[in-house]
């Protein structure tokens, strides 16, 4: 567990440094200080499974910070172990157009659209400046990358996809998430870019809180 531990602020301190960042850790003795570095989430948020550590990206379309840490965090999550298990929950700090763009997310996870669609949605917003907040406009969008368009608006339409809009809200209102990106922890921790130094940090900090998740601590 320790080696694996290291291996991956290693490999997050490379990114960091890749970005032109300062690498937040520089000792797999590091040690992170509650209420500095991470706080607790009290009550304790409700968690997907019992038998895996649930670590939450909340993230938001629109949020340029968001969009420049993907990368990041797209190669981090990969490299996770079995026992974690990564989700993303789209903030919604405005109806509009947070809520939108909520359901944009819930509908491209639940047709297994991620690894075509979520980059592209980031690009189309902060590189093409379209801003993908009506139906309208996301439906030309997906079709135009490949995705049957009424299959798709069927899906962001969906009370499943509603729902699940709903229960992400929750989530950050649970988590008292106050920007993006955050990321959560076994229902107990937040830490994000601010507290980390900067969002690749809040990695770092992350995997500090898996192990102590792992330890039962």
């Amino acid at each position: 567990m320790f080696g694996n531990l290291m291996d991956r602020r290693l490999c997050i301190q490379a990114v960091a440094t890749s970005l032109g960042l300062r690498p937040f850790v520089t000792s797999a003795q590091a040690q992170f200080v509650e209420g500095k570095h991470y706080v607790v989430v009290s009550p304790r948020q409700p968690t997907q499974g019992s038998k895996q550590v649930e670590v939450l990206e909340f993230f938001a379309y629109g949020c340029g910070h968001c969009n420049t840490f993907e990368p990041a965090i797209d190669a981090w999550q990969k490299r996770l172990p079995p026992e974690v298990l990564f989700r993303r929950v789209p903030v919604a700090f405005r109806e509009v157009p947070g809520v939108v763009h909520q359901r944009l997310y819930f509908a491209i996870e639940a047709l297994g659209l991620i690894e075509q669609l979520h980059r592209k949605v980031f690009a189309a917003i902060h590189v093409d400046r379209q801003r993908l907040d009506k139906p309208e406009d996301i439906g030309p969008f997906v079709a135009r990358n490949g995705v049957d368009q009424r299959r798709f608006m069927d899906t962001f339409g969906s009370f499943s996809v509603a729902a699940k809009a709903k229960q992400a809200s929750a989530l950050v209102s649970g988590y008292k998430v106050d920007g993006t990106p955050s990321m959560g922890v076994d229902g107990r921790w937040l830490t994000n870019g601010s507290m980390a130094g900067h969002n690749e940090g809040s990695l770092v900090v992350a995997d500090y809180l898996i192990s102590m998740a792992k330890k039962g601590a």
